[in-house]
C-alpha cells in the first residue's frame, strides 16, 4: 500500500511540475523566440559581457566605430556607434540585444 501512495504522490508532483511550452523559454532559440526577446529590449539584468564582447555584439549587428562604452548600474553597456552613416547612442543589454536611444531594436 505504501508503494501505491508514494507513486500517487510522485505522479501528482510530476503533473504539477509539467512545463507548458507556451509559457516557458524553449531550450533552442527559435527565430520567434529571438524576435520576442528583441522586442522587449533592453532587458534589465546583470551582464556578464566584457567591454570587448559588447563591442563585438555591436559589430555583429552592423554598427561601426563603437566608442565610449560604459557599463551602467543595470549591467547594460552604452556608448556611441555609427550605422548607415549616422552616429547614435546604443545599448547592449545582458541578453546581447542592441537598442538605440529611441528604444528600437534595429
Amino acid at each position: 500500500m505504501n508503494k501505491y501512495a508514494c507513486a500517487f504522490v510522485a505522479l501528482g508532483l510530476l503533473a504539477a511540475c509539467n512545463p507548458n511550452a507556451e509559457t516557458n523559454n524553449p531550450a533552442v532559440a527559435t527565430d520567434e523566440a529571438v524576435i520576442e526577446r528583441e522586442a522587449a529590449a533592453p532587458a534589465a539584468g546583470a551582464s556578464s559581457f566584457t567591454e570587448d564582447q559588447a563591442r563585438g555584439r555591436l559589430t555583429e549587428k552592423g554598427y561601426t566605430e563603437p566608442t565610449g562604452l560604459m557599463q551602467a548600474a543595470d549591467g547594460s553597456w552604452s556608448g556611441q556607434a555609427m550605422k548607415d552613416g549616422q552616429k547614435m547612442t546604443v545599448t547592449v543589454d545582458y541578453q546581447g540585444n542592441v537598442t538605440t536611444a529611441e528604444g528600437s531594436a534595429p
